[in-house]
Order: structure tokens, then C-alpha cells, then sequence
């Protein structure tokens, strides 16, 4: 059985789980686990209003997730959620896994007065399958996506 959980400043070891879960899925460790956020930063960030953190558990081991971000608008009182990841370990794709996870999203957007959630993924060979588990669950636009470096020519320095 597959248990879905918010996770919340109690969480931490379970954040800390998730990460190693996105590194090994992305085949980017050393994004993800070479320098862990504190403790005490976690526990902020979980209990803050604009981070959202869901894990999938499956006997008590964190097997997918997802990470996403309430962005509020100004133009109403209303806000998007957007799905900055979403992985699932590779020895559990194909079991509805993260369309579970995107459900329980839906249900958290929901109750925070949401209006849409909204996804990136890449057009390469190597994002099909989250491609085609996009298409499956909401519409497609297509759009540019531009990173804009905050200092000097390649981002922080």
C-alpha cells in the first residue's frame, strides 16, 4: 500500500529521504544530496504557506514525491501551484504512483483556493513518460523557458 503525505515541520528525515529520492531518479546526486539544506531551514520551509512537499511511503520508505510551490496572484484573490519536481524511484514507475501524488496535490490546491496547478517538462527523449503523464492529466501549452542568471554571465557565483 502506497501512503501519500503532506509533509510538515515534523518531516524533516522524510525531506531529507525525498531528496535523496530526486537525486537518484534525476541521476543528479550531487544537486540534491552534496549540500543538504539544515535542519532548521527545512523545518522553515516545510512550515512556511508557499512550499508544499508530498512523499510517497510505501512500507515507511520514501519511494516518489513532489515538491511545489503556492504562488499567489495579484490580479485576484486566488493562487497557481506549480510542480517545481516530481519523481518517483525508478523500481516503482508504472504503479499510478505519481498520478496519486498529483491527486493529493489537487486536493491541497483545492483547499488553499488555487485556481491551477502547472507543470514544466522537457521535450527530450528522456521526459516522455512525464510527458505523456501531463497529457494524460491536464492540457497541453506549449511555451519558452528562459533561466535568467541573478549575477554575472552563468548564475550565482
Amino acid at each position: 500500500m502506497i501512503d501519500i503525505r503532506h509533509l510538515t515541520p515534523n518531516d524533516v528525515p522524510l525531506m531529507k529521504a525525498l531528496l535523496t529520492t530526486f537525486g537518484e531518479a534525476f541521476n543528479e546526486q550531487e544537486t540534491y544530496t552534496s549540500n543538504p539544506p539544515s535542519d532548521d531551514y527545512l523545518e522553515r520551509l516545510l512550515g512556511g504557506d508557499s512550499f508544499i512537499a508530498l512523499a510517497a511511503l510505501k512500507n515507511r520508505v520514501v519511494i516518489g514525491g513532489i515538491a511545489a510551490y503556492e504562488l499567489k496572484k495579484f490580479e485576484q484573490e486566488r493562487s497557481e501551484v506549480y510542480i517545481y519536481d516530481l519523481a518517483v524511484a525508478i523500481g516503482h514507475r508504472r504503479e499510478g504512483i505519481a498520478t496519486m501524488l498529483i491527486e493529493k496535490l489537487k486536493e491541497i490546491a483545492a483547499m488553499r483556493g488555487a485556481y491551477v496547478i502547472f507543470v514544466q517538462a522537457d521535450t527530450g527523449i528522456e521526459d516522455v513518460p512525464a510527458v505523456a503523464l501531463y497529457t494524460k492529466l491536464g492540457r497541453r501549452e506549449d511555451v519558452l523557458h528562459f533561466d535568467i542568471a541573478v549575477e554575472g554571465e552563468g548564475g550565482a557565483a
